[in-house]
């Protein structure tokens, strides 16, 4: 399994609009990628506004790449995303998960 783990800071004042558009839209919309294994959703108040964590898992990196492409490192983050962000990282990091929730 991998994990691919992704930062994003917005506005106090986008962070509501940002955290649905990722409920109803962004991450319902990995659901069609086969071998796409669910995600975590992660927030915290920072200093600029609202810091969100994504951590989504893929079966493989194969997986990934039919998510994000060849360059499965670059950031897959929609324009109305991009629109509600002050800061996003470009790229996302991969991890194999050794230990999950039991």
């Amino acid at each position: 399994m991998i994990a691919r783990l992704w930062h994003g800071v917005t506005t106090r004042q986008n962070a509501g609009a940002y955290e649905t558009l990722l409920r109803n839209k962004v991450l319902p919309g990995i659901h069609r990628v086969s071998g796409y294994g669910g995600a975590y959703l992660l927030k915290r108040t920072v200093p600029e506004g609202v810091e969100f964590v994504t951590v989504t898992f893929f079966e493989s990196l194969n997986a990934v790449r039919a998510f994000a492409g060849s360059d499965y490192e670059q950031a897959v983050v929609p324009p109305d995303a991009r629109a509600l962000l002050l800061r996003f990282d470009e790229r996302s990091v991969h991890y194999e998960m050794v230990l999950g929730p039991e």
